[in-house]
């Protein structure tokens, strides 16, 4: 018989675990339905086929238009016009160097 007291006690202690835990668990669960009410939760943004192949044929018109443009051509200076700037920028120090002896 003492043997069935001390499962009767266990049992009654698991019984006020157990309602303890049903109580946690209903505070969870309201928590959860608040915080659901608020947007933080798992909600996916849900595009029709539609709307999905309109992104799509957009994003495709947006690459075919940057690989259909040739990259731009170089400008290069023709050696004529390299030697006319390089002249003008000798021409140029001369004049600083001319009114740095002056001033010395």
């Amino acid at each position: 018989m003492a043997n069935l007291k001390g499962l009767a006690s266990f049992v009654s202690a698991l019984r006020v675990e157990r309602g303890s835990l049903v109580d946690r668990l209903r505070h969870v669960d309201a928590a959860l339905s608040v915080l659901g009410k608020l947007g933080g939760g798992n909600s996916h943004r849900v595009l029709s086929a539609s709307a999905r192949r309109k992104i799509s044929l957009a994003q495709k018109a947006r690459w075919a238009k940057a690989k259909g443009h040739a990259p731009k051509p170089k400008h290069t200076i023709s050696a004529a016009g390299r030697k006319r700037i390089a002249a003008a920028q000798r021409a140029r120090w001369a004049k600083v160097k001319a009114q740095q002896k002056k001033a010395a």
